[in-house]
């Protein structure tokens, strides 16, 4: 990461892989908005790093909301300046066999793992073309490259996430 300012957001910073990559790009001098759906354990996180000297602050984000991924995406700017990192990790995962999975089941691990995926893109990637800079992360999975017995849903949004990721590498 370059030596000046960088500004990231974050998904699913509240916790895991989320909260350590907001760490790390504190570490690293990055300016973080940690967004998550627990608000209180990222705003904690977000104190926490402040209190370290990093530049921090969280935001309320349920990642199968497009509106609010573009309402978050506009603060962040607002407050940091251009967003140059995306870190769309926000995710979720349901077990069992397929034969006992519900509609209910099947969406709730689509709209976050996938669609919450193409929101963060919408929100940012526009942006990010125009002013020829800029990096997008999706958090996968090695179950995006090797389905597991007992996880068809989320094998099936993580493959779909890899596969946005190299469509849109190539894209750029």
């Amino acid at each position: 990461m370059p030596t000046s300012p960088r500004t990231a957001l974050v998904t699913g910073a509240a916790s895991g892989i989320g909260a350590a990559l907001a760490e790390e790009l504190v570490r690293r001098g990055a300016r973080v908005v940690l967004a998550d759906r627990d608000l209180p354990l990222a705003e904690s996180n977000a104190a926490r790093l402040r209190e370290r000297g990093g530049e921090a602050f969280a935001l309320a984000l349920d990642v199968r909301d497009a509106a609010r991924f573009r309402a978050v995406a506009d603060e962040a700017r607002a407050r940091f300046g251009p967003l140059d990192y995306l870190f769309n990790n926000a995710g979720i995962g349901v077990g069992g066999e397929v034969s006992e999975y519900d509609a209910a089941s099947w969406s709730d691990v689509l709209d976050v793992n996938l669609n919450g995926v193409i929101h963060g893109i919408a929100a940012v990637y526009p942006e990010m073309v125009a002013r020829g800079s800029g990096h997008i992360v999706n958090t996968a999975s090695v179950a995006g490259l090797i389905p597991a017995p007992g996880m068809a849903s989320y094998a099936a949004s993580k493959h779909a996430v890899v596969g946005l990721s190299k469509a849109l590498r190539i894209e750029a």
